[in-house]
C-alpha cells in the first residue's frame, strides 16, 4: 500500500481525535488545576503538594519507557496500539475520578491518598496515551495526511482545553452547589464517563496500516541503542520536557496571577465595560424564562476574568492550529515550530511588565500568545511521527511506540517539574491561602512564573531546534525512500 493511497476518512480523523479530547479532559485539569486542587480544595500544604506532583509524576514518567517497549511488542488481531486504548478506557475514567476526590482523612492520610492516586493516574495515562500517540504513526505513512490528522486532533485538544480552562470552575460551582470539593468530584464523574465512551469510539473507528517488516523482531537492547544514536529523538525529548514544564508552570500559576496580582476593581470594571456581565445576566433570564437552571458563572471578578482570559487564548489557539498544516506543508515542521514558539515566548515575557490595572493588555497579549502557540501544537506530535520514520529509514527497523515514549516521558517529566514548581514557588515566596492579600515577594514570584520563567524556557526550546536535522527537504526524502522500501517489501511477500 503506497502512502498516496493511505488517505484517512473524515470519520477516522474525527474518531481518532476524540481519544485526545477524552485524555485532555483529565490532562488539562492536571496541568491547570492540580496545584490549586491540592492547596485550596483538599487543603494540602504547598510544600507537600509540590513533592506529591514531582515524585508521582517522575515515577510515572519512567514507567513510560517500559510502556513503549511493551506496546511495540504487542501483537493482536486489532494491531499493536489500538488494544491498549480499549483496555485502558474504563480504568482511566475510574482513576481520574479517584484522583480528584477528597476523602476525609487526617493530614498524613491525605498525603498518602493524594500521592497514590496521582501516581496511579499518571501510570494509566501512560498506558493509554502512549499507544494512542503511537497510533498516529501507523494510521498512515503520508506526511500531509499526518499533518491533517494532527490538526483534527488538536482542535479536539482545544475543545477539551476550553472546557477545562473556561468552564471547569463554573461546572464545579453548579455541580457542587458552591462546595468545591463536591463540585470537583461530580464534574470528574461526568468527564470519566464521557472520556471512556470517546476512547471506545477511537478504538472502533481507526485502523493500523503501517506494519513493521515481517521478519523484524528487535531485542530491547537494540531499541535502546537505536534511540541513543537518534539525535532528532533526543532533541524532541528535550523540547517536549521544556514545552510541558512551561505549559504546566504558567497554566497552574495563571489563577494566582488573577487572584493575587491583577486589580479586582479593574477586573470588575473591565467585565462590565465589555458587556460580559450583561451577557451572563441576559443568558440567565433566557434560561430561567424557559424553566431551566441558571448558568452559575463565577461571581468574583478574578475567577470570572480568568475564565474569559483562557477563552480568548484558546479560541485563537484554534485559529493558529488552522494555519499550522499549510505552514508546515510549505516551510517544514521544524522551521515553523521554532519561529512560532519564539514569538509565543515573547508574548509571555510581556506579562511581567504590565501594571495590575492593565486588564485589556493582559487579555490581548494572551490572545496573541494563543495564536502563536496554537501553530506549534499539531506540529509537535507530527514531528514525533517523523522521528519514528527517521529511525526506520536510518536503521531499517521500526519501533514506533518507544519513539513516541519520548513524547509521553517528556510530557510527564515536564508536567511533574512544572506542576511541582507551581506549588514549590508558591511555598518559596511565602504563599498563604488564608491571607486576603499576599505579600509583595509572593506576588512578584507569581508574576515571574507566568512570564519570565516560562518565556525563557520556551526560547531555550526554540533554540534546541537548531540541532534537529529533519527539515522540509529531509521529510520528503524519508517519505519517498520509505514508500519505495515498503512497496518492495510488500511485493516480495506476495
Amino acid at each position: 500500500m503506497t502512502t498516496a493511497t493511505q488517505k484517512l476518512s473524515f470519520v477516522e480523523k474525527v474518531g481518532y481525535s476524540l481519544g485526545d479530547l477524552a485524555a485532555n479532559l483529565i490532562f488539562q485539569t492536571l496541568m491547570t488545576f492540580i496545584a490549586f486542587f491540592y492547596t485550596d480544595v483538599y487543603k494540602i500544604p504547598a510544600e507537600a503538594a509540590a513533592t506529591i506532583i514531582f515524585v508521582g509524576g517522575i515515577l510515572g514518567a519512567f514507567f513510560n519507557i517500559f510502556m513503549g517497549m511493551i506496546a511495540d511488542r504487542t501483537n493482536t488481531r486489532w494491531g499493536k496500539f489500538r488494544p491498549w486504548i480499549l483496555w485502558t478506557s474504563i480504568p482511566f475514567g475510574v482513576i481520574s475520578l479517584l484522583a480528584f476526590s477528597t476523602p476525609d482523612f487526617g493530614p498524613n492520610g491525605k498525603l498518602i491518598y493524594a500521592l497514590v492516586t496521582y501516581f496511579l493516574l499518571v501510570i494509566i495515562y501512560s498506558a493509554n496515551n502512549l499507544p494512542y500517540a503511537a497510533l498516529s504513526g501507523v494510521l498512515t505513512g503520508n506526511m500531509e495526511e499526518r499533518n491533517s490528522l494532527s490538526s483534527y486532533r488538536f482542535v479536539a485538544v482545544m475543545v477539551a482545553q476550553f472546557i477545562i480552562q473556561v468552564l471547569l470552575l463554573p461546572l464545579v460551582l453548579i455541580l457542587g452547589d458552591g462546595d468545591k470539593a463536591e463540585g470537583f468530584k461530580n464534574t470528574m464523574t461526568i468527564f470519566a464517563i464521557v472520556g471512556s465512551i470517546f476512547l471506545l469510539i477511537t478504538f472502533f473507528t481507526t485502523k493500523e496500516r503501517i506494519k513493521p517488516p515481517t521478519a523484524e523482531k528487535t531485542p530491547v537492547r537494540q531499541d535502546l541503542q537505536d534511540l541513543s544514536r537518534n539525535i532528532p529523538w533526543i532533541i524532541m525529548l528535550i523540547l517536549t520536557i521544556l514545552v510541558f514544564i512551561t505549559l504546566s508552570l504558567k497554566g497552574g500559576m495563571y489563577i494566582y496571577y488573577f487572584k493575587d496580582f491583577l486589580s479586582e476593581p479593574h477586573l470588575a470594571a473591565f467585565l462590565e465595560n465589555i458587556g460580559f456581565n450583561g451577557f451572563i445576566d441576559g443568558l440567565n433570564r433566557v434560561l430561567t424564562g424557559m424553566g431551566l437552571m441558571e448558568f452559575k458563572w463565577p461571581e468574583d471578578a478574578p475567577t470570572s476574568a480568568f475564565s474569559l482570559f483562557n477563552a480568548g487564548g484558546i479560541i485563537f489557539m484554534i485559529v493558529g492550529i488552522a494555519f499550522s498544516k499549510r505552514l508546515a506543508d510549505r516551510y517544514g515542521k521544524r522551521n515553523v515550530f521554532g519561529i512560532a514558539l519564539f514569538f509565543s515566548a515573547v508574548f509571555l515575557l510581556l506579562f511581567y511588565f504590565y501594571p495590575p490595572t492593565a486588564i485589556g493588555l493582559v487579555i490581548i497579549t494572551q490572545i496573541l500568545h494563543g495564536f502563536a502557540y496554537g501553530i506549534t501544537i499539531p506540529i509537535l506530535w507530527a514531528m514525533i511521527a517523523d522521528v519514528a520514520d527517521y529511525s526506520e529509514w536510518k536503521n531499517h527497523r521500526r519501533a514506533t511506540a518507544i519513539i513516541f515514549s519520548a513524547m509521553i516521558f517528556g510530557l510527564k517529566v515536564g508536567l511533574s517539574i512544572g506542576g511541582s514548581l507551581v506549588a514549590g514557588i508558591l511555598a518559596f515566596y511565602g504563599y498563604d491561602v488564608d491571607l486576603a492579600s499576599q505579600n509583595a515577594a509572593t506576588v512578584n514570584g507569581i508574576k515571574l512564573s507566568v512570564s519570565i520563567y516560562p518565556g525563557l524556557i520556551f526560547i531555550i526550546g526554540a533554540a534546541s531546534l537548531f540541532f534537529y536535522e529533519i527539515n522540509k527537504k529531509m521529510e520528503t526524502k524519508i517519505e519517498t525512500e520509505l514508500e519505495a522500501r515498503r512497496n518492495l517489501s510488500n511485493l516480495n511477500h506476495e
